[in-house]
């Protein structure tokens, strides 16, 4: 087996670096990256600049089988509370084999669009009547066995769901399959845990949001988890919608992501996904916290979310990564240009994200969100470095858009020009190759089996 690939230019933490020479384990660690050497013959030589795999750490699978299915103005007021019933109402009909069929065929489209990593925030628990399977973990089983199938990292995060709003708002009908107790949670999770490391899976967890988890049930699953892996990843939805920031400040006097910070040990396990709506103070201190901001720029598109604040964050040094949450887009090239061009209307400038020392934009925020995206996943999935996964995204340097440039402009034109065709030629998750010329093995088998699963939840 290939345990080696030599690349003409790839991007390394230091930037981009001429003749490199990749080498990993037969456990698929890099073990070792050198520069400026020349190849062996029987080393394979990449077609392209050679990057580091992107984490995708923010997925919602199944709502893959929904994207563009709600394109249309069904109330006089079109909103995410809107969306989310729609959304609802689908979820309340998929059984395990097409959640696992809608995930296969999506994590094989994240393999092609590069990303290697994803990080599931799996909420979708019970039966359609809101009762437990026989095997409580059915539905995590059907991710993991999907993750595995495609060839992708994953990160699990169950999610702790038993509100319908803050304070003591009952959960509605549309959210009975979500919910669960803490103890069952955290039983959930020791169920889990052979799986996963049978797999190479991270475990950790996620409390859906404030709205949906109360203060106690909170802290008991922070202690919880503690005791369980006191390294875990914890992912949360927050600030995401301006509703949410006026119900908060109602029930409780503060700001979602002020009184996360004031009642919760925010560090950098931490993912606080979108995080849309913050002031100055809390800019501030999330920033000082060392979490990750979980930005999701085609679904907070999508769903009318607003823009983060991305100067004010790189200001605060805050660390940041790229999701694709309800996955109206799978690309992680499309999803950063998204968040450019954001920011790029939000400020009335251009090349918004460039960073010190790192003046090509498409560099800057691909390395950033491949490091943030890596701390969010708690996996060792951050960049080109020996002791991290061999996942690696190879471009293809004879695409139109690409031919005869530069290592940094064939990126930037990845992002930036590759008129919706994708320019990614190969891609290698923990040393195996996946996609090869621009095509994954499996791809006609996961898309037969999501288009399948897809008619018959329309239908049904």
């Amino acid at each position: 087996m290939t345990q080696a690939l030599f690349a003409r230019d790839a991007l390394l933490p230091e930037g981009w670096t001429r003749d490199v020479l990749l080498r990993w384990s037969a456990a698929g660690d890099l073990t070792a990256v050198q520069a400026g050497v020349v190849p062996g013959a029987d080393v394979p030589v990449a077609a392209g600049p050679v990057l580091a795999g992107m984490p995708n750490l923010h997925s919602h699978a199944f709502q893959r089988g929904m994207a563009g299915l709600t394109e249309y103005r069904g109330e006089a007021q079109d909103s995410f509370w809107s969306w989310r019933t729609l959304m609802y109402r689908f979820a309340q009909r998929i059984a395990p084999e097409q959640l696992e069929a809608i995930a296969f065929g999506l994590y094989v489209d994240m393999l092609e669009a590069g990303y290697t990593s994803v990080c599931e925030f799996h909420y979708l628990h019970h039966d359609a009547g809101g009762r437990p399977y026989a095997d409580d973990a059915t539905l995590s089983h059907a991710l993991l066995r999907a993750a595995r199938a495609a060839g992708i990292g994953i990160t699990l995060l169950p999610v702790l769901y038993q509100r319908g709003g803050f304070g003591d708002q009952a959960p509605g009908e549309g959210q009975r399959r979500f919910i669960r107790s803490t103890e069952s949670m955290l039983a959930l999770l020791q169920a889990l845990r052979p799986a996963c490391e049978a797999q190479g899976a991270r475990l950790g967890v996620a409390p859906h949001s404030l709205r949906a988890v109360p203060p106690q049930a909170l802290a008991d699953l922070l202690r919880g988890l503690d005791a369980f892996d006191a390294t875990a990843p914890i992912h949360i939805h927050i600030a995401e919608q301006l509703k949410e920031v006026q119900d908060c400040l109602a029930w409780s006097g503060q700001r979602p992501v002020a009184w996360l910070l004031d009642h919760a040990p925010v560090d950098a396990r931490w993912c606080l996904v979108h995080a849309t709506h913050m002031d100055d103070a809390e800019y501030a201190r999330a920033c000082a916290s060392g979490a990750v901001a979980g930005l999701c720029p085609s679904t907070e598109a999508n769903l009318g979310d607003g823009l983060f604040d991305l100067p004010r964050w790189l200001a605060g040094q805050g660390r940041f990564g790229i999701g694709s949450d309800s996955h109206v887009c799978v690309d992680a090239a499309e999803e950063l240009m998204l968040l450019e061009y954001g920011q790029r209307l939000a400020t009335r400038q251009r090349n918004v994200a460039a960073m010190p020392g790192r003046a090509h934009v498409a560099s800057a925020l691909w390395q950033a969100c491949v490091g943030g995206g890596a701390q969010a996943a708690a996996r060792p999935v951050g960049g080109l470095v020996p002791g991290q996964r061999a996942d690696l995204l190879v471009l293809d340097a004879t695409h139109r858009a690409l031919a005869d440039l530069a290592p940094e402009q064939m990126l930037a034109a990845h992002l930036f020009a590759s008129d919706r065709t994708r320019a990614v030629d190969a891609v290698w998750v923990g040393g195996l190759p996946q996609v090869v010329r621009g095509r994954h093995a499996r791809r006609d088998e996961a898309s037969r089996g999501f288009v399948a699963a897809r008619r018959q939840l329309i239908e049904d």
